[in-house]
C-alpha cells in the first residue's frame, strides 16, 4: 500500500478512535503554576531544552501527561511534576495551555534550511522516509483531532532531543543496546520515520521547523 495512502488511513482510524481531553481551561490555568517554571508564562519556555507548549492539540498534551504518569513515556522530571495529578487535572491543563498563543520560534542563521525543507515537504523515498508535512501539516499545525502535534516554532534542541530518542529505538534493536529511547508514539509512526535520519538531517529537520510558521 502506498504509504500516503496508509498515513490517511491511520489518521482517519485515529479520530475515530481517539480519546478526548475535554478538559475546563480556566480550571487548568489555576493549576498551572508549577509548570511555568520549566515550560514558562503561558507555556512559552524561555529554555531551548523545555518545550513550549503554547497552543499544542488539547488531545496531544492529554495523552502526553498520561503516558508520563504510566512511565509509557520516560522523564525523571516529569514523573514527578505528574505524580501527583488526576485525570480530571491533566485535562484542565492540556486545555488550558491548547489556548495559549506560541511565540514564533527562528532558525539557526547557519543551518541547512533547504535540506530541511526538503525532508519535511518531500521526505525520501528512496530511503521509506515520509514528509513530515504528511501528517504535521505544511506549515507544521498538527492533526489536533488525530493526535499529531503542532511542530512550528518548537525549540531546535528539544526537536532534536526527541527525533533522536525515536530514532534510538531502531539503533537500540539493531544492536542490543539498552539507552533509553521514546516509544510512545501512535503505532510508532515516528520510530519507523526516523530509523534512517543522519545527525545532520535532524539538525536540518529541527531548525527549518523551529522557523515554521
Amino acid at each position: 500500500m502506498n504509504k500516503l495512502v496508509l498515513i490517511f488511513a491511520t489518521v482517519l482510524t485515529l479520530i475515530s478512535t481517539h480519546t478526548f481531553a475535554a478538559g475546563d481551561a480556566n480550571k487548568g490555568k489555576a493549576k498551572s503554576v508549577t509548570c511555568t517554571a520549566c515550560h514558562g508564562a503561558n507555556g512559552n519556555s524561555m529554555v531551548p531544552n523545555f518545550p513550549k507548549i503554547a497552543g499544542q492539540g488539547e488531545n496531544y498534551l492529554f495523552k502526553q501527561l498520561k503516558d508520563f504518569k504510566s512511565n509509557k513515556r520516560q522523564d525523571g522530571l516529569m514523573a514527578g511534576i505528574v505524580a501527583s495529578l488526576s485525570t480530571e487535572d491533566m485535562a484542565d491543563l492540556s486545555a488550558h495551555f491548547s489556548q495559549q498563543v506560541i511565540a514564533q520560534g527562528v532558525a539557526s542563521k547557519t543551518a541547512d534550511i533547504a535540506l530541511g525543507e526538503k525532508l519535511y515537504r518531500g521526505g525520501d523515498k528512496a530511503r521509506g522516509i515520509v514528509a513530515c508535512s504528511a501528517c504535521h501539516g505544511p506549515q507544521g499545525a498538527g492533526i489536533p483531532s488525530a493526535g499529531f502535534p503542532a511542530l512550528a516554532s518548537q525549540h531546535a534542541a528539544y526537536t532534536t532531543k526527541q527525533l533522536k530518542d525515536f530514532r534510538q529505538v531502531s539503533i537500540n534493536a539493531q544492536t542490543d543496546a539498552k539507552t533509553p529511547a521514546r516509544m510512545n508514539g501512535d503505532r510508532k509512526m515516528m520510530v519507523a520515520f526516523t530509523k534512517s535520519l543522519t545527525n545532520a538531517e535532524i539538525t536540518a529537520l529541527a531548525q527549518y521547523i523551529a522557523g515554521l510558521h
